[in-house]
């Protein structure tokens, strides 16, 4: 017995010393030059593949929505009147309103104010129309006439020729005018529709607006609604603190800019005032552009000492917004570096107009909270809206299974 446990054991030495020796694992050309490859080059391209991956996700969010701008927009206007009416129907609410008599002062009031103002403008100028005229045919000769006789040394005939050439172009591009007239025709129209969507999509939120968001956070998958849920409530509270202090810097600027242009007796100060107040929900631009409007009809009607005075009452509400109201009060609100404000409404401009310059800063104030609150981690001991709350219409045409639970 022991002889045959020797023999087969030698056979299996043998057999093992025969057999080929197994091959060592050798190392691919990849792997060479992978290792050949310096660590901070193989990082760049991790962060670059990847940063290319979010710019281009990011590039086609930004086309669609400027393709499907006549809904974005007004969806968006929806959302910042909600977030400074949604507050309101809440405080009546409280204090044991019924929920549609509380949605329907909300909504009545915020026409009503923004009606009241558009008509008391547009009232003020359709009155003093024949004056406005009027004093803008005798600049016009004060202006002729300081040409004629100014330093530049211009005769009669130059002038003559100057303006028969302007009457002439504008004779030859009546076509281009014709296309515009149309297309400011269709314009009004998407206006009209953008304004019955804007006030619809309000309505909703003052109704519904917490089932809205539920629903949008029954879309994502479950383990992610916690963090999304307190991004969002993060967000909509930045919000709520923006539009609150963007109307208290606008009521500021156009008290500021309106009594300056009353003291000095420069007409149409009422329409100004609104201006102003409209404009400066525009960061940066709105105030140029409506500083510059009151600077021209104070030199039409006033002269050029009281149009450069009132270039400095412009300039000083300015200084006074940029450097005071803007770091004490739409900082703390926003937390966004003035920088960023700035680069944000170029942006905005850049790519949609005056729309963009209107969304850029809300749209990166909320942003940049959002992205701070899903990182921070303060969701965690957040366990999101309910099952029952969160569940959007979309698990519904999932069929029925074993084991299958809806809204997993």
């Amino acid at each position: 017995m022991t002889d045959s446990r020797g023999r087969i054991r030698g056979r299996l030495s043998r057999r093992a010393a025969d057999a080929p020796a197994p091959e060592q694992p050798r190392q691919d050309d990849a792997g060479e030059v992978g290792q050949s490859i310096p660590f901070g080059v193989r990082l760049a391209a991790g962060w670059s593949w990847r940063l290319l991956l979010i710019g281009g996700v990011l590039a086609v969010v930004v086309f669609l929505i400027i393709q499907l701008r006549l809904i974005v927009i007004p969806i968006f206007v929806a959302v910042l009147i909600g977030a400074l009416l949604v507050p309101f129907s809440g405080f009546l609410q409280h204090h044991r309103w019924p929920k549609w008599a509380a949605v329907t002062v909300a909504m009545l009031s915020a026409l009503v104010v923004v009606g009241g103002l558009l008509a008391l403008g547009i009232s003020q100028i359709v009155r003093g129309r024949d004056e406005l005229v009027a004093q803008s045919l005798v600049s016009w000769d004060r202006f002729r006439e300081w040409l004629l006789e100014g330093p530049f040394h211009i005769t009669e005939a130059q002038l003559n020729d100057w303006v028969d050439q302007i009457i002439t172009s504008i004779q030859q591009d009546s076509s281009v005018l014709l296309s515009g007239a149309l297309s400011l025709t269709s314009s009004f129209g998407h206006f009209l529709a953008g304004l019955l969507l804007a006030l619809f999509a309000t309505l909703f939120i003052l109704i519904d607006g917490r089932g809205i968001w539920n629903w949008i956070v029954g879309i994502f998958p479950r383990r992610g609604r916690a963090a999304i849920d307190g991004a969002g409530k993060a967000g909509w509270a930045t919000l709520q603190n923006f539009v609150k202090v963007q109307i208290l810097v606008a009521t500021i600027d156009a008290i500021g800019i309106g009594l300056g242009a009353f003291f000095l007796g420069v007409p149409l100060a009422v329409p100004i005032a609104i201006l102003v107040f409209l404009g400066s929900f525009i960061p940066i631009v709105g105030a140029v552009a409506t500083g510059a409007l009151a600077v021209f009809v104070a030199l039409i009607y006033n002269g050029p000492v009281i149009a450069l005075i009132m270039l400095g009452i412009v300039l000083l509400v300015q200084q006074v917004e940029g450097h005071v109201l803007q770091p004490l009060i739409m900082g703390t609100a926003v937390k966004v570096h003035p920088l960023g404000v700035v680069v944000a409404v170029a942006t905005g401009s850049l790519l949609a107009g005056i729309p963009g310059a209107l969304f850029a800063v809300p749209v990166a104030a909320v942003l940049n909270v959002m992205i701070l609150s899903v990182a921070s981690g303060a969701w965690k001991n957040d366990s999101g809206p309910p099952a029952t709350a969160a569940r959007s219409p979309l698990w519904r045409t999932v069929p029925q299974r074993p084991g299958y639970k809806r809204g997993e």
